[in-house]
């Protein structure tokens, strides 16, 4: 019998899917590939069934002879192993990110005459209109928490951007570029201090309160279904620290970041420009283990951040506190520096290859913004945080289109050079026409 494969995310079993199967079963014994997690998270969006739940349905599925995990998006690798005389897939590939997928396949089948046998779309609501609706019901605190877990446990590295309000909190959800046939997305937000306490004209001096800091994680919250990381400066006082991890992982926040600082604060990039006082190890390591007491799920992630690089006390302090927090219950290590290369972030990424216990590392490359995430793989990083290029990028526009109206006494030059068209606006989010 002539062998047939096909693949699917299968998170959402969809008519067309149905199609596609059934037409699959007249030509041969039909292999269905079942797109890996980290595959449908790094194309589409977080999936909803894992990956064992996706595979039991298919299995169960009449028509379906086996079921085998695909880990790539690209076919070839899979194609390869399985030979199959026949390849199924709807024709709706034959343009858009998937296009280059399409040709390889068609290259790597004629190695053996395999053929592509392409199924007209079939008429009705996409799994893009699903996903949409699915967006618009939104998710639960229980379901976003958890979610940064499982996307370092699937991922090579998941990309965070800043988001300080509502709107910025779209932005990273709902971008994408496509580039050599693959979609490219954020995976979550990180909600800084400094951008929040910079939106509501405030110096970065732990001045914003924990509920002011809520309120705009409830804007955030209320919009996006993707998982939220907190910068949560020093953690204030232990008794304080462990009010907050409950307050946070009760609404749905995955991660807080805490840096072992004492003292008022001052922005890490400051460095020794300014005072800053690093805090005792045996002190930041009770604050690690109070949080994690204080926290009702294993979803809930404390970052420890270590200072060491940024107060210049070197690396090995910085190791010795990568293991002391380890220890402490740490769920991730994050390594901050602010000088203009790289070198100190892979310094010590290197020595911590080393450690016999090691968790997640975490880097935000604001001051050594060159490294390529490529490189932060390879060094080992698993997160990578874009920390507050939105707020930055927002200010400068903002400026110069209030400099244009004072310049020109009039809007015009403004809207034609900095604004988008009023009608875009207005229909920018969903539900407002």
């Amino acid at each position: 019998m002539k062998k047939v494969y096909l693949a699917m995310s299968t998170d959402i079993i969809h008519h067309g899917h149905m199609n596609i199967i059934e037409k699959a079963r007249e030509l041969g014994e039909v292999t269905v590939g079942i797109l890996a997690d980290e595959v449908v998270a790094s194309y589409k969006r977080f999936p909803l069934l894992s990956f064992d739940e996706r595979k039991k349905i298919i299995e169960n599925i009449k028509g379906v002879n086996k079921v085998v995990k695909q880990k790539e998006l690209d076919y070839v690798n899979i194609l390869k192993t399985i030979k199959p005389d026949y390849v199924v897939h709807g024709d709706d590939w034959k343009k858009g990110p998937q296009k280059s997928i399409r040709e390889r396949v068609i290259k790597t089948l004629a190695e053996w005459d395999g053929q592509l046998v392409e199924i007209e779309y079939t008429e009705g609501e996409s799994i893009e209109q699903l996903d949409d609706k699915i967006d618009e019901l939104g998710t639960t605190p229980n379901q976003r928490r958890k979610k940064l877990r499982r996307l370092i446990e699937m991922k090579p590295i998941v990309k965070i951007l800043e988001a300080h309000n509502g709107l910025t909190s779209l932005i990273a959800e709902k971008t994408k570029v496509v580039e050599n046939g693959e979609i490219a997305s954020f995976d979550g937000m990180w909600i800084s201090s400094l951008c929040d306490s910079t939106v509501k004209g405030k110096p970065d001096i732990e001045l914003v309160d924990l509920t002011s800091r809520i309120n705009t994680i409830n804007e955030i919250l209320e919009v996006t279904t993707k998982p939220i990381i907190l910068d949560g400066d020093t953690g204030g006082k232990i008794e304080h620290f462990t009010f907050t991890v409950k307050s946070l992982e009760r609404i749905g926040v995955s991660a807080v970041i805490i840096e072992d600082k004492i003292g008022l604060k001052k922005n890490s990039l400051f460095g020794t420009e300014v005072q800053q006082e690093q805090d005792s190890i045996e002190h930041f390591c009770e604050k690690i283990v109070a949080g994690k007491k204080a926290q009702v799920t294993d979803d809930f992630m404390i970052i420890a951040r270590i200072e060491s690089l940024i107060l210049k006390a070197g690396l090995e302090d910085a190791l010795k506190r990568a293991k002391a927090y380890i220890e402490a219950g740490a769920d991730a290590i994050m390594i901050h520096s602010k000088i203009d290369t790289p070198v100190e972030i892979l310094e010590f990424c290197e020595e911590y290859k080393k450690f016999d216990h090691k968790i997640p590392l975490v880097a935000v490359p604001s001051s050594y913004c060159q490294i390529t995430e490529d490189e932060l793989i390879e060094a080992g990083i698993n997160v990578v945080i874009y920390a507050n290029q939105l707020i930055r990028s927002a200010y400068p526009a903002m400026k110069n289109t209030a400099e244009s109206i004072l310049r020109n006494n009039r809007a015009k030059e403004a809207d034609e050079d900095y604004c988008m068209p009023i009608k875009e606006i207005l229909t920018l989010i969903p539900g407002g026409k």
